[in-house]
């Protein structure tokens, strides 16, 4: 019967009326390919990982380009097993990546330094000088903070920059040859003018001037575009970069470059005021629209929707890779006793088994610190794991544990904005690769947040999904239809979710978990400098 329904679907599939959304994440490339009624119809991937060299977080272009262009043969494939049907064109295409970094090229294209990502904690200088400079918090990771940290390090490169952009920009200029993107990501770069929708120019005057280069740092900057605007299309050596053997048309209509933070965010129906989403995979992050103005706070970013409104996010550095480096000496465990188990039932089994775990996790703490965390004010990071001489020290507990860790540095950022700036959230979605378990990770962060958390079917997914949807509404939206209700009436209308809201035992359990990573916290720092 299933392949009766896929004859049938590719005898009327139309590749003109699809759209393809390709996001580079931290450890996976991914691209959905989603018709015309939003429902993603195939996908390719690839796998990847950064690399620490010389001390900085990163990726080589080269790296880049193969990966991505077998995350889109993988698509091929899986449109022709799927559809018969070679896929030669598509409605519109969009690129996501993640958020913020470093990526400077001379006037001739020429890269002039390595890539270096969000990961990097190594700004602080120019990071706390900007802020009180431009009365904004600009956290280590943003575009500017490295652009201002290599001008202090005289680093001999920067007097030749003549455009600035990030891993998602880069990958949209190499396929239309255009500076340009969307406002999410470039709130990720360097402070946004909501009224105006593009960069703030006083706060560009002050940079210019602080700076003492030759060059300004509005020409530097690509052009910013909102959702629904076209930020160009693909040609023909666009095309060939994404499809080497040749089959992929240009001509194709592409939507503004996006960061993961955005494609989250449109992906989970969270683009209007006091609705928020929390992505967590490798880092974590929670985006929540704000209605109305915030005070300036370190652990605070304040960066945009798609479309431009203003955002509140609190960005953790940290977040599941912890987690993947213990289930990866699970299942080496698992290989050594002749049992060896499929990763992700393994991933399901150990998350599950979290559940039956001591709400405030029987004594035990852990920091999921791979690399800094900004939060909590630490450059670099170190994993640790103790418990107290009595602690119930079971599999439960220590699964338990890990999880609530990570989610752990987001629970004080966002007490920050319901505490301090009484920021309120209607509606908060959970997505990405954390919650792929059902009812385990939503649980726990209900349990973090004290209210109910909802997830999509899509939540394991979230950011291509997201650039596929933003790519969609740029060439079928009606006029004066904004996004918010292209996605609350064509997309969302009747998506299904379920919602979650943890007990009174569980909340109280992460109160007092939390506590004893903060009062322990001393023991992470101490790792740092010793280890």
């Amino acid at each position: 019967m299933e392949a009766s329904v896929w004859i049938e679907r590719s005898n009327t599939m139309n590749l003109k009326n699809t759209a393809l959304g390709i996001e580079l994440g931290s450890t996976r490339i991914k691209a959905v390919l989603i018709d015309e009624n939003h429902i993603s119809i195939a996908s390719g991937s690839h796998e990847w990982e950064n690399q620490l060299v010389n001390g900085v977080w990163t990726y080589s272009m080269e790296a880049v380009a193969s990966g991505i262009q077998d995350c889109y043969a993988g698509l091929k494939r899986d449109v022709q097993e799927k559809y018969g049907v070679a896929l030669t064109e598509v409605g519109a295409i969009g690129i996501s990546a993640m958020m913020h970094g470093y990526l400077p090229f001379d006037k001739d294209g020429n890269q002039l330094a390595e890539f270096r990502t969000w990961r990097n904690t190594i700004t602080g200088e120019a990071a706390a000088k900007l802020s009180t400079a431009l009365n904004f918090n600009i956290p280590q990771r943003w575009s500017i903070a490295h652009l201002y940290q290599a001008i202090l390090n005289k680093e001999s490169h920067v007097k030749d920059v003549a455009f600035l952009t990030t891993l998602s920009g880069y990958i949209h200029f190499k396929l239309t040859g255009a500076k340009v993107m969307g406002i999410g990501e470039a709130s990720g770069m360097f402070p946004i003018d909501s009224q105006k929708l593009d960069f703030d120019q006083e706060m560009i005057d002050r940079f210019d001037a602080l700076s003492g280069m030759d060059w300004k740092l509005r020409d530097i900057l690509p052009k910013v575009l909102c959702a629904g605007d076209c930020g160009g299309t693909l040609t023909e050596a666009g095309a060939f970069f994404l499809d080497p053997a040749g089959d992929l048309k240009p001509g194709i209509p592409v939507a503004p470059c996006e960061g993961d933070a955005g494609t989250g965010m449109v992906a989970t129906n969270s683009v209007r005021e006091r609705t928020g989403n929390v992505s967590a995979g490798t880092s974590d992050f929670a985006m929540i629209v704000t209605d109305h103005p915030l005070g300036v706070h370190r652990e605070i970013d304040m960066v945009t929707t798609p479309a431009g409104a203003p955002v509140a996010m609190v960005h953790c550095n940290n977040c599941t890779s912890d987690i993947n480096a213990w289930v990866n000496l699970f299942s080496e465990f698992a290989q050594l006793i002749g049992a060896p188990q499929d990763k992700g039932a393994l991933f399901t089994m150990l998350f599950r088994k979290a559940l039956e775990g001591d709400p405030d996790c029987g004594g035990l703490v852990s920091y999921n610190y791979f690399s800094g965390e900004g939060v909590t004010d630490l450059d670099e990071g170190r994993p640790v794991f103790a418990r107290t001489p009595n602690a119930s020290f079971t599999l439960a507990n220590f699964m338990r544990t890990h999880i609530l860790s990570a989610l752990a540095t987001l629970k004080i950022g966002l007490d920050i904005l319901t505490r301090e700036e009484k920021v309120r959230v209607d509606k908060l979605y959970g997505h990405g690769g954390f919650f792929k378990t059902p009812g385990v990770g939503q649980r726990m962060l209900s349990a973090a947040i004290g209210a109910p958390v909802s997830c999509m079917e899509t939540a394991g997914e979230g950011g291509p999904y997201g650039m596929a949807l933003l790519a969609a509404y740029m060439v079928r939206k009606n006029d004066g239809e904004s996004l918010a209700d292209y996605l609350d009436n064509r997309v969302f209308a009747n998506a299904a979710s379920t919602t979650l809201l943890a007990d009174q035992a569980d909340i109280a359990g992460f109160n007092a978990f939390l506590a004893r990573y903060q009062s322990a916290f001393a023991m992470e720092k101490a790792a740092v400098e010793g280890l």
